[in-house]
């Protein structure tokens, strides 16, 4: 029976079968243990064929080919990690205040999502704090030129709560941003019965506790499905191919062509158009010092 990857949790793989309304616990084919340990692994996402035993118990058989893969980037060189698998787009949720906005952190997230092809949306949390909407419109007018929508959200008023679950329903989204911004909160406000784990933002140090420990296939309430993700902490020590972030940001891929010299890095080269942007004011100058420090600046 085929079925979709739900979890999986020191070697037990969680699956829904098609039509089923429960999930079952699997586990893997000696052929696919072979390749998890070799580095294959699943993920959340992740179609899979599943084949009942006599004794009751269910076995991954095989899994299909992906039609998109999420990214979690090789830190300090290393090889690049499958988050979750066929998903459709990504929701990168930043809060206005407490923690205070990380503009920096959002262009990595979002820099992450272009680089696994994921079309992407971003959520401003918290508007509903002491200056809250300041701060998103500062956001919104940082990312004009980027296309990227914005939604304004808050758990205590309801604000955006309805548009965010309009833009949910009938996709497969990955949730992506620091901890303590109010991913599981948003997604327990969009579908009530969720009963996410939330964590109180720490006083001193201003960041989120970890609620989620690895990346798990949520059902939403009237369709859809989104993968929670860990908190991606680690995003900051992200060192990207510097071949190829220039296309995770796409303000820059329309003016590309008009640089002087075929390959430019935007970073030092004379008539380079991305640039010459920059100063016409016509990409933000704050995104543009954000690529030059993902690693790519000498």
């Amino acid at each position: 029976m085929k079925g979709t990857l739900l979890a999986s949790v020191g070697g037990v793989y969680r699956v829904l079968l098609d039509g089923a309304d429960l999930p079952v616990d699997a586990s893997l084919r000696g052929r696919l243990k072979q390749e998890v340990r070799g580095g294959e692994r699943l993920v959340a996402g992740d179609r899979v064929d599943a084949v009942q035993a006599e004794d009751g118990g269910w076995t991954v058989e095989h899994v299909e080919a992906r039609s998109s893969e999420l990214l979690r980037a090789g830190l300090r060189g290393r090889k690049a990690k499958v988050v979750a698998a066929n998903v459709d787009q990504a929701v990168v949720v930043a809060s206005v205040l407490r923690p205070d906005l990380s503009e920096e952190l959002v262009d990595r997230f979002l820099a992450l999502a272009e680089l696994s092809d994921l079309p992407a949306v971003v959520v401003a949390n918290k508007v509903d704090l002491p200056g809250g909407e300041v701060v998103a419109r500062s956001l919104e007018a940082r990312l004009a030129a980027t296309g990227y929508p914005v939604v304004r959200t808050s758990i205590v008023t309801g604000e955006g709560i309805p548009g965010l679950a309009e833009r949910l329903r009938g996709r497969t989204s990955v949730i992506m941003g620091p901890s303590g911004v109010g991913k599981s909160s948003l997604l327990n406000a969009v579908s009530p019965g969720l009963e996410l784990r939330t964590g109180e933002v720490s006083q001193r140090r201003g960041g989120g506790r970890h609620t989620t420990v690895s990346a798990r296939l949520v059902t939403l309430v009237g369709g859809g499905w989104v993968v929670d993700t860990p908190g991606f902490s680690d995003v900051t020590a992200w060192d990207p191919d510097p071949a190829e972030l220039a296309r995770a940001f796409p303000e820059f891929r329309s003016r590309a062509g008009e640089c002087r010299f075929r390959g430019c890095r935007h970073l030092h080269e004379p008539g380079c158009a991305v640039k010459a942007a920059v100063d016409a004011g016509e990409v933000d100058a704050g995104r543009y010092a954000s690529y030059c420090r993902m690693g790519v600046a000498e």
